[in-house]
Parts: C-alpha cells; sequence; structure tokens
C-alpha cells in the first residue's frame, strides 16, 4: 500500500455524516452569495446617488454658466430664460439632494449594516471548521490506541484520549447545530429586513419625479412661448445655420 501523508490523523469513523456536511455547505454557499449581492447593491447604489447629485450640480453649473452670457444683457426674453431653467436647476437639485439623503437612510445605511453582520457569521464558521479538524484529530487518536494490545499503559492513554476527545466533540457538535439551525433562519430573513428599505426607495423616486415633472411643466410653460413643435424648432435651426454659413467669414474656401 503507497503511503499518503494526507491521510495521517484522518479517523476512520465518519464523525459527520455527508448529509449532514452537504446541508451545511448549501446554507453557507447561499448565505456567501447573499453577501456577495448585498456588497454589490451596496456599492452600486453608492454610484448612482453620486451620479444623481454630480447630474443635477452640473445642471446647475450650466444654467448658471447660460445666464452669464453676454446675450442676457442683450436680449430681455433670453434673459428671462435664462433666469426661469437656473430656478428650476436649483429647485431640482435641491429635491434631488433631499432625495439622495433619503435613499442614504432607508437604503443604503442598512445595506452597510446588514453588510457588518457577515464577518462574524464568516468567523463561526471558521471557528466550526477548526472544532472539526480538533475533532478529527482526538477521534484518529482514540482510534490508535483502541487499535494497540490492550496493555496497562494503552488503557490509561486510550482513557485519558476519549475524556480529552469528549469535551472537543460537544464543542463541535454545538458549533455545527447553532450553525445549521440559524443560517437558514439569516439568509430567510432578508426579504423583511430589506422589504422597507426597497419601498422607501421606491417612494423616494416616486416623490423625486412627480416634482421634476411639475418643475419642468412650469419650466416649459415659461420659456415656450412660440409652442412650436420639435420638427418645426429644427427646422428653424436649420435656418438660422444656413444663414450663418451664408456669411463670407465661415464660408469654405
Amino acid at each position: 500500500m503507497s503511503w499518503n501523508p494526507f491521510k495521517i490523523g484522518q479517523p476512520r469513523k465518519q464523525i459527520v455524516s455527508k448529509t449532514v456536511e452537504r446541508d451545511f455547505e448549501r446554507e453557507y454557499e447561499k448565505l456567501q452569495k447573499l453577501e456577495e449581492q448585498t456588497k454589490k447593491l451596496h456599492k452600486d447604489m453608492k454610484k448612482s446617488t453620486e451620479a444623481d447629485l454630480a447630474m443635477s450640480k452640473a445642471a446647475v453649473k450650466i444654467s448658471g454658466d447660460l445666464l452669464s452670457n453676454p446675450l442676457c444683457e442683450q436680449d430681455q426674453h433670453f434673459l428671462d430664460s435664462m433666469n426661469a431653467l437656473d430656478t428650476a436647476m436649483k429647485r431640482m437639485d435641491a429635491f434631488n439632494q433631499e432625495k439622495v439623503n433619503q435613499i442614504q437612510k432607508t437604503v443604503i445605511d442598512p445595506l452597510k449594516k446588514y453588510g457588518s453582520v457577515f464577518p462574524s457569521l464568516n468567523m463561526a464558521v471558521k471557528r466550526r471548521e477548526q472544532a472539526l479538524q480538533d475533532y478529527k484529530r482526538l477521534q484518529s487518536k482514540v482510534e490508535k490506541y483502541e487499535e494497540k494490545e490492550k496493555t496497562g499503559p494503552i488503557m490509561v492513554k486510550l482513557h485519558q484520549a476519549r475524556e480529552e476527545l469528549k469535551p472537543v466533540r460537544e464543542d463541535f457538535e454545538a458549533k455545527n447545530k447553532q450553525l445549521l439551525d440559524e443560517m437558514p433562519k439569516f439568509y430567510n430573513s432578508r426579504i423583511d429586513y430589506f422589504q422597507p428599505s426597497f419601498e422607501a426607495l421606491i417612494r423616494a423616486q416616486v416623490v423625486y419625479f412627480t416634482e421634476m415633472h411639475k418643475i419642468f411643466t412650469e419650466l416649459n410653460d415659461q420659456i415656450d412661448q412660440s409652442a412650436l413643435t420639435d420638427e418645426q424648432r429644427k427646422q428653424e435651426n436649420e435656418a438660422k445655420l444656413n444663414e450663418l454659413r451664408s456669411l463670407s467669414i465661415v464660408a469654405d474656401d
């Protein structure tokens, strides 16, 4: 028989059934995927709110730049339109900031808190694995003495090994049972935990876009005095661009 170093310290007795080990691996794999998904969602939500804020800040910057355009000094209608746009963009930015603050409190912070639980869970699994290895090592030690000739010294060592094994076995069984009981409970609790957050996210978006509809409807009424269609505006812009192109200073050589 060839020597296999990986069999050293491995007991012949199966101390954890394949069914139990399979159940444990299945439940832990579900939690590992949940941890990965929670981290990704937390990261994506942060990126989304940062992009939202950047968008509204950029819109305020653009309206401010347009307001400072020299044309505003020469054309009252253009000045009125830019003032209306600037006011609308600032209102949008204020509502956007309010929405982001709400999402931070009701979605992003809860996601972060939920994710902070997983390191403790992973540590509990590592402690269970360490207890299992200790259990296997001592079970193998007991089996080794059981195979030897039953002399007085061997019987003493066998008794000591069994006494040493007992608390280690009980420790593993307690850790294993606790994880098998609580991992499914933790996984199944995710819906009750996250549902209020996602409902709050939907409400925040509904409120925000309802206000945006009001703001831009008012803005459209203020600046769209001619009530032209998009196609008519396009034609008007093309006609004006053609007038500019006819100037000698922009004519092609």
